[in-house]
Protein backbone atom coordinates (compact mmCIF):
# COMPACT_ATOMS: atom_id res chain seq x y z
CA UNK A 1 0.00 0.00 0.00
CA UNK A 2 2.87 2.33 0.83
CA UNK A 3 4.29 1.73 -2.64
CA UNK A 4 0.92 2.50 -4.22
CA UNK A 5 0.73 5.74 -2.27
CA UNK A 6 4.18 6.75 -3.51
CA UNK A 7 3.18 6.05 -7.13
CA UNK A 8 0.03 8.13 -6.76
CA UNK A 9 2.01 10.97 -5.24
CA UNK A 10 4.54 10.87 -8.09
CA UNK A 11 1.74 10.77 -10.65
CA UNK A 12 -0.03 13.75 -9.09
CA UNK A 13 3.28 15.66 -8.93
CA UNK A 14 3.85 15.00 -12.62
CA UNK A 15 0.35 16.25 -13.41
CA UNK A 16 1.05 19.44 -11.45
CA UNK A 17 4.33 19.99 -13.28
CA UNK A 18 2.74 19.33 -16.66
CA UNK A 19 -0.17 21.60 -15.83
CA UNK A 20 2.21 24.34 -14.75
CA UNK A 21 4.12 23.84 -17.97
CA UNK A 22 0.95 24.23 -19.99
CA UNK A 23 0.14 27.42 -18.10
CA UNK A 24 3.61 28.82 -18.77
CA UNK A 25 3.39 27.98 -22.46
CA UNK A 26 -0.05 29.55 -22.65
CA UNK A 27 1.17 32.74 -20.98
CA UNK A 28 4.16 32.96 -23.30
CA UNK A 29 1.93 32.42 -26.31
CA UNK A 30 -0.21 35.36 -25.23
CA UNK A 31 2.87 37.60 -24.73
CA UNK A 32 4.90 37.62 -27.96
CA UNK A 33 8.22 39.43 -28.02
CA UNK A 34 7.79 42.86 -29.59
CA UNK A 35 10.76 43.33 -31.88
CA UNK A 36 11.67 46.91 -32.79
CA UNK A 37 11.66 47.56 -36.52
CA UNK A 38 10.96 49.99 -39.34
CA UNK A 39 9.21 48.92 -42.55
CA UNK A 40 9.01 50.71 -45.87
CA UNK A 41 6.23 49.56 -48.17
CA UNK A 42 5.42 51.15 -51.53
CA UNK A 43 2.79 50.16 -54.11
CA UNK A 44 3.62 46.90 -55.86
CA UNK A 45 5.39 45.39 -52.84
CA UNK A 46 3.38 42.92 -50.80
CA UNK A 47 5.25 42.96 -47.50
CA UNK A 48 7.77 45.77 -47.83
CA UNK A 49 11.29 45.82 -46.46
CA UNK A 50 12.08 45.85 -42.76
CA UNK A 51 15.17 47.28 -41.07
CA UNK A 52 16.27 48.01 -37.53
CA UNK A 53 15.52 51.47 -36.13
CA UNK A 54 19.27 52.19 -36.23
CA UNK A 55 19.44 51.32 -39.93
CA UNK A 56 16.38 53.41 -40.77
CA UNK A 57 17.70 56.33 -38.74
CA UNK A 58 20.86 56.33 -40.85
CA UNK A 59 18.86 55.89 -44.05
CA UNK A 60 16.75 58.93 -43.10
CA UNK A 61 19.90 61.01 -42.65
CA UNK A 62 21.42 59.91 -45.94
CA UNK A 63 18.28 60.62 -47.92
CA UNK A 64 17.67 63.93 -46.14
CA UNK A 65 21.07 65.23 -47.19
CA UNK A 66 20.18 64.46 -50.80
CA UNK A 67 16.96 66.44 -50.33
CA UNK A 68 18.91 69.37 -48.87
CA UNK A 69 21.24 69.34 -51.89
CA UNK A 70 18.26 69.35 -54.26
CA UNK A 71 19.07 65.95 -55.74
CA UNK A 72 16.47 63.58 -57.24
CA UNK A 73 15.44 60.26 -55.63
CA UNK A 74 17.86 58.41 -57.92
CA UNK A 75 20.76 59.97 -55.99
CA UNK A 76 19.37 58.71 -52.68
CA UNK A 77 18.87 55.26 -54.21
CA UNK A 78 22.53 55.09 -55.22
CA UNK A 79 23.68 56.34 -51.81
CA UNK A 80 21.45 53.96 -49.86
CA UNK A 81 22.45 50.94 -51.95
CA UNK A 82 26.08 51.84 -51.36
CA UNK A 83 25.66 52.18 -47.61
CA UNK A 84 23.71 48.92 -47.42
CA UNK A 85 26.51 47.08 -49.16
CA UNK A 86 29.37 48.76 -47.34
CA UNK A 87 28.06 48.87 -43.77
CA UNK A 88 24.49 47.48 -43.73
CA UNK A 89 23.50 51.05 -42.84
CA UNK A 90 25.51 51.04 -39.63
CA UNK A 91 27.93 53.80 -38.68
CA UNK A 92 30.93 51.51 -38.22
CA UNK A 93 33.99 52.52 -36.24
CA UNK A 94 36.28 50.61 -38.59
CA UNK A 95 36.46 48.24 -41.53
CA UNK A 96 38.82 47.11 -44.25
CA UNK A 97 42.15 48.90 -43.80
CA UNK A 98 41.26 52.45 -42.66
CA UNK A 99 37.63 52.43 -43.84
CA UNK A 100 35.07 53.92 -41.45
CA UNK A 101 31.44 55.00 -41.28
CA UNK A 102 28.31 54.35 -43.28
CA UNK A 103 30.05 54.33 -46.65
CA UNK A 104 33.35 52.83 -45.42
CA UNK A 105 35.18 55.86 -46.75
CA UNK A 106 38.93 56.00 -46.22
CA UNK A 107 40.82 58.95 -44.74
CA UNK A 108 43.92 57.83 -46.64
CA UNK A 109 42.02 58.29 -49.91
CA UNK A 110 41.17 61.90 -49.19
CA UNK A 111 37.58 61.45 -47.97
CA UNK A 112 38.17 63.31 -44.70
CA UNK A 113 39.21 62.64 -41.13
CA UNK A 114 37.91 59.71 -39.12
CA UNK A 115 35.76 62.07 -37.05
CA UNK A 116 34.28 63.63 -40.17
CA UNK A 117 33.51 60.30 -41.79
CA UNK A 118 31.75 59.08 -38.63
CA UNK A 119 29.37 62.04 -39.05
CA UNK A 120 26.51 60.75 -41.27
CA UNK A 121 25.78 64.21 -42.68
CA UNK A 122 29.40 64.82 -43.66
CA UNK A 123 29.80 61.31 -45.07
CA UNK A 124 26.61 61.53 -47.13
CA UNK A 125 27.50 65.00 -48.41
CA UNK A 126 30.93 63.77 -49.50
CA UNK A 127 29.34 60.84 -51.31
CA UNK A 128 26.80 63.01 -53.14
CA UNK A 129 29.49 65.49 -54.17
CA UNK A 130 31.44 62.67 -55.82
CA UNK A 131 28.27 61.33 -57.42
CA UNK A 132 27.40 64.68 -58.99
CA UNK A 133 30.80 64.79 -60.67
CA UNK A 134 30.14 61.56 -62.57
CA UNK A 135 29.16 62.26 -66.18
CA UNK A 136 25.60 61.10 -66.80
CA UNK A 137 25.14 59.80 -63.26
CA UNK A 138 21.42 60.51 -63.44
CA UNK A 139 20.94 57.66 -65.92
CA UNK A 140 23.68 55.28 -64.79
CA UNK A 141 22.54 51.94 -63.31
CA UNK A 142 22.77 51.90 -59.54
CA UNK A 143 25.65 49.45 -59.34
CA UNK A 144 27.72 51.30 -61.96
CA UNK A 145 27.30 54.67 -60.27
CA UNK A 146 28.17 53.21 -56.87
CA UNK A 147 31.21 51.39 -58.21
CA UNK A 148 32.56 54.51 -59.92
CA UNK A 149 32.68 56.17 -56.52
CA UNK A 150 33.63 53.29 -54.23
CA UNK A 151 36.01 51.27 -56.44
CA UNK A 152 34.98 48.08 -54.68
CA UNK A 153 36.58 44.68 -55.18
CA UNK A 154 33.05 43.30 -55.74
CA UNK A 155 31.64 45.82 -58.22
CA UNK A 156 28.37 44.03 -58.86
CA UNK A 157 27.41 43.67 -55.19
CA UNK A 158 25.51 46.96 -55.03
CA UNK A 159 22.82 45.69 -57.40
CA UNK A 160 21.37 43.33 -54.77
CA UNK A 161 20.26 46.31 -52.68
CA UNK A 162 18.50 48.21 -55.46
CA UNK A 163 14.88 47.19 -54.60
CA UNK A 164 15.23 48.11 -50.93
CA UNK A 165 17.02 51.35 -51.75
CA UNK A 166 14.46 52.43 -54.32
CA UNK A 167 11.67 51.83 -51.82
CA UNK A 168 13.39 53.84 -49.09
CA UNK A 169 14.31 56.66 -51.48
CA UNK A 170 10.70 56.83 -52.67
CA UNK A 171 9.39 57.03 -49.09
CA UNK A 172 11.95 59.60 -47.95
CA UNK A 173 11.29 61.74 -51.04
CA UNK A 174 7.57 61.82 -50.39
CA UNK A 175 6.53 59.88 -53.48
CA UNK A 176 4.04 57.75 -51.56
CA UNK A 177 2.00 58.69 -48.46
CA UNK A 178 2.48 56.84 -45.19
CA UNK A 179 5.05 54.52 -46.78
CA UNK A 180 7.33 54.31 -43.73
CA UNK A 181 6.41 52.99 -40.29
CA UNK A 182 8.45 52.27 -37.15
CA UNK A 183 7.23 50.23 -34.18
CA UNK A 184 8.25 49.10 -30.70
CA UNK A 185 10.73 51.94 -30.41
CA UNK A 186 12.69 52.86 -27.31
CA UNK A 187 12.48 56.62 -27.56
CA UNK A 188 15.48 58.67 -26.53
CA UNK A 189 15.10 61.92 -24.61
CA UNK A 190 13.73 64.65 -26.88
CA UNK A 191 16.50 65.81 -29.19
CA UNK A 192 17.08 69.21 -30.79
CA UNK A 193 14.65 68.71 -33.65
CA UNK A 194 15.22 72.12 -35.24
CA UNK A 195 19.00 71.68 -35.37
CA UNK A 196 18.75 68.13 -36.74
CA UNK A 197 16.27 69.19 -39.42
CA UNK A 198 18.39 72.17 -40.44
CA UNK A 199 21.55 70.08 -40.58
CA UNK A 200 20.01 67.23 -42.55
CA UNK A 201 17.03 68.61 -44.48
CA UNK A 202 18.19 72.20 -44.77
CA UNK A 203 15.17 73.66 -42.96
CA UNK A 204 13.79 73.89 -39.44
CA UNK A 205 10.28 74.64 -40.71
CA UNK A 206 8.63 71.26 -40.49
CA UNK A 207 5.27 72.01 -38.92
CA UNK A 208 2.59 73.69 -40.99
CA UNK A 209 1.26 73.54 -44.54
CA UNK A 210 3.32 71.81 -47.24
CA UNK A 211 2.75 70.44 -50.73
CA UNK A 212 2.02 66.70 -50.55
CA UNK A 213 5.44 65.41 -51.63
CA UNK A 214 7.33 67.80 -49.36
CA UNK A 215 5.05 67.08 -46.42
CA UNK A 216 5.50 63.33 -46.75
CA UNK A 217 9.25 63.84 -47.16
CA UNK A 218 9.36 65.60 -43.80
CA UNK A 219 6.90 63.17 -42.18
CA UNK A 220 8.89 60.12 -43.29
CA UNK A 221 12.12 61.70 -42.02
CA UNK A 222 10.48 62.33 -38.65
CA UNK A 223 9.31 58.71 -38.35
CA UNK A 224 12.67 57.36 -39.50
CA UNK A 225 14.48 59.50 -36.90
CA UNK A 226 11.80 59.07 -34.22
CA UNK A 227 13.74 56.82 -31.85
CA UNK A 228 16.86 59.00 -31.81
CA UNK A 229 14.97 62.31 -31.53
CA UNK A 230 12.24 61.19 -29.14
CA UNK A 231 9.39 61.74 -31.60
CA UNK A 232 6.21 59.97 -30.51
CA UNK A 233 3.62 61.45 -32.89
CA UNK A 234 3.55 62.74 -36.47
CA UNK A 235 0.47 63.92 -38.37
CA UNK A 236 0.04 64.99 -41.97
CA UNK A 237 -2.73 65.08 -44.56
CA UNK A 238 -5.34 63.58 -42.27
CA UNK A 239 -3.19 60.67 -41.07
CA UNK A 240 -1.28 60.14 -37.84
CA UNK A 241 1.61 57.88 -36.85
CA UNK A 242 2.29 57.24 -33.18
CA UNK A 243 5.11 55.42 -31.49
CA UNK A 244 2.54 53.51 -29.44
CA UNK A 245 0.69 52.11 -32.45
CA UNK A 246 3.69 51.94 -34.78
CA UNK A 247 1.42 52.62 -37.76
CA UNK A 248 -0.23 55.37 -39.79
CA UNK A 249 -4.00 55.64 -39.48
CA UNK A 250 -6.69 58.07 -40.64
CA UNK A 251 -7.21 60.78 -38.05
CA UNK A 252 -10.09 63.24 -38.32
CA UNK A 253 -8.37 65.50 -35.80
CA UNK A 254 -5.08 65.60 -37.69
CA UNK A 255 -5.96 68.17 -40.32
CA UNK A 256 -4.02 68.81 -43.55
CA UNK A 257 -0.90 70.37 -42.01
CA UNK A 258 2.20 68.64 -40.70
CA UNK A 259 2.56 68.46 -36.93
CA UNK A 260 5.05 66.68 -34.72
CA UNK A 261 5.22 65.89 -31.01
CA UNK A 262 8.17 64.73 -28.93
CA UNK A 263 7.71 62.57 -25.86
CA UNK A 264 8.50 64.41 -22.61
CA UNK A 265 11.73 63.50 -20.94
CA UNK A 266 11.47 60.89 -18.21
CA UNK A 267 11.74 62.32 -14.67
CA UNK A 268 15.08 61.71 -12.96
CA UNK A 269 15.26 58.60 -10.83
CA UNK A 270 15.15 59.14 -7.07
Amino acid sequence: MRGCGLKVALFLGAVVVLTAGVVVVAVLARSPVKTPGCTVAVPGQQDGYTFTPEQMDNAARISAVGTKLGLPPHAATVALATALQESKLRNLEGGDRDSVGLFQQRPSQGWGTVAQLRDPVYAATAFYEKLEKLPGWETLPITEAAQEIQRSGVPDAYAQWEPQSRAMAAAFNGQFPAALTCRNLTLAAPGDLASAATDELGTARLSGAHPAAQGWTYASWLVGRAEALGVDKVSFAGQTWTADSGAWAPDSAAGPDLSVHQAPAAPPSQ
